[in-house]
């Protein structure tokens, strides 16, 4: 059946017919956003949503939204989704966050220009039928030094179009390489030493407890005097009231703003401030980005509903569609020995190490991780999924660590994973080979070759002779055929157990046969998603 996808937000026909010619099947309904009621009442019946910024994904819509796998906002901006809620329901949220790249970065030089030149306060005097030359006496932008801070997709092609206008540039971002800032033909330098140098000032990073109000009142009073400011970014990076009173001062020779604390922006501070430029959040609109962003959350939607590639996901590890084909089979064994274990404990968990030895551990580990945590919290609710199941384990405490290695055995990869309860250790280990069928080859220490069935039995018992045919006898006379049948014992009369493949789910009433016979130690059906 034909994944289904909602569009509740405007969105260009050519994107739309996206999803048509990739085979999902689509509703554009770009008004159903600002109905809230209505949108509540037929979300359950998609498994995608494609959004902009009139359609609130709120705690209440994803209620309703069962059958709700993805949400992909085209633009960058997701404040109206609410992301921990979408997570706990295990509903990947996606943006665009390189469509509208370019677009935003120019409208950040077109500012600088703007605030240098003094272009809009010329154009409204020379409308005025005035010619007033000599009151705007601009700057060059030519040798002048410009701080960038955040040197990232947007940050860099500022830095990138400023080169190229034989500008000094100096950036601030923690995460730049030296490497990627002599590529771009910038100096690297503290935030302190950016603030000193620099005779213009571009804002490229997101909101986060760290960079809000990162151009505070006592960052500002650290500038040169005579700098000028600008800020595409996000509203919240600068201090409104400290920027007022340095502009007020003359120690802020200008500032350029497209984003503000609040918003929409119909009273602010800065309003009608003779060296300040306003624009209404207009640095991701253009036709080519409005476009591009569109394009983009059609692909990625469809990639994940078709494929399970996941692109730009802020609530998930992202895997490429190359990735999701090669490590399909490894994240279906991740989830398997998840499950395992997590049918195998009843009480609480304290912390899960994850080992991937051989050619597994150079693969994307975050998605392996959360496959393996999903598989795990799944057996205490259903409903848990790689999205959610990560958020979950977060929230009871449950320490998660990964270990990678070289190949150490006979085997070219495999997976062990260890559970840590107050009581117990319980650990379980598998493998893929080259048919892609998940294999178990260890439980507790014991070497097995169990191939994974969607219903299993388990057993634990002394080895001693007879459990074969017990096993046999009891599930064959209740008429259980068993598909495959795999043994392990760590010594000679010692630990054993036994893994059986089932065609159909074992009775309640056959384990509690099998368990008063007194031969087993433990008796436990399992099933296995998708197996």
């Amino acid at each position: 059946m034909a994944p289904r996808v909602l569009v509740s937000d405007e969105l260009s026909e050519t994107a739309v017919q996206i999803f048509r010619d990739r085979g999902v099947e689509v509703d554009y309904m770009p008004k159903l956003g600002k109905d809230k009621e209505k949108l509540a009442e037929i979300i359950d019946q998609y498994d995608g949503l494609a959004i902009r910024s009139a359609t609130k994904v709120t705690e209440k819509l994803l209620e309703k939204a069962t059958n709700l796998k993805v949400v992909g906002r085209a633009g960058i901006g997701v404040d109206n989704v609410d992301i921990p809620a979408a997570s706990k329901r295990g509903v990947i949220v996606m943006n665009t966050p390189f469509g509208n790249s370019i677009t935003t970065a120019e409208h950040a030089i077109a500012m600088m220009f703007a605030i240098a030149r003094q272009l809009p306060e010329a154009s409204a005097s020379t409308h005025a039928g005035k010619w007033e030359k000599s009151k705007f006496m601009g700057v060059e932008l030519f040798n002048k030094t410009l701080g960038v801070i955040g040197a990232g997709n947007i940050g860099g092609i500022v830095c990138d179009r400023a080169v190229g206008l034989k500008m000094k540039v100096v950036a601030y971002d923690p995460f730049l390489s030296e490497e990627r800032a002599k590529q771009l033909g910038v100096t690297k330098v503290e935030l302190d030493e950016l603030l000193a140098k620099a005779d213009f000032i571009t804002l490229h990073v997101p909101l986060t407890d760290k960079t809000r109000n990162i151009l505070s009142r006592e960052n500002l009073a650290k500038t040169k005097k005579g700098v000028r400011i600008i800020n595409c970014a996000r509203g919240g990076l600068v201090d409104e009231a400290a920027l007022k009173d340095a502009l007020d001062s003359g120690h802020v020779a200008g500032a350029a703003l497209d984003v503000f604390e609040v918003e929409p922006a119909t009273e602010n501070v800065l309003f009608g401030h003779p060296n300040v430029v306003c624009t209404p959040h207009l640095g991701a609109s253009t036709t080519e980005a409005q476009e591009n962003v569109a394009l983009q959350v059609a692909e990625q939607i469809s990639d994940y509903l078709l494929s399970g590639a996941v692109q730009n996901a802020l609530n998930m590890p992202s895997v490429t569609a190359e990735e999701a084909a090669v490590m399909g089979p490894w994240l279906k064994l991740a989830g398997h020995i998840g499950a395992f274990i997590g049918q195998m404990t009843e009480e609480p968990i304290k912390a899960i190490n994850i080992l991937y030895d051989g050619a597994v551990s150079g693969m994307n580990l975050q998605a392996l991780n959360a496959a393996v945590i999903g598989g795990v919290m799944k057996a205490a609710n259903p409903e848990v999924n790689m999205v959610s199941a990560p958020v979950l384990a977060k929230e009871r405490g449950i320490q998660i660590s990964t270990t990678r290695q070289d190949k150490s055995g006979v085997f070219d990869a495999f997976v062990k994973v260890t559970m840590i309860t107050d009581k117990r250790e319980r650990s379980v280990a598998g493998t893929c080979f080259s048919d892609g069928k998940p294999r178990f080859i260890q439980i507790k220490g014991i070497n097995i070759d169990a191939e994974v069935g969607e219903h299993m039995l388990y057993t634990t018992n002394e080895d001693v002779p007879g459990i074969i045919g017990l096993l046999g006898g009891t599930l064959g006379k209740h008429g259980v055929n068993i598909a495959n049948f795999t043994l392990g014992r760590s010594a000679v009369g010692k630990d054993a157990i036994a893994l059986l493949y089932l065609d159909q789910p074992i009775a309640p009433a056959v384990v509690a046969e099998l368990e008063a016979t007194g031969k087993f130690q433990q008796v436990k059906p399992l099933e296995f998603d998708g197996a």
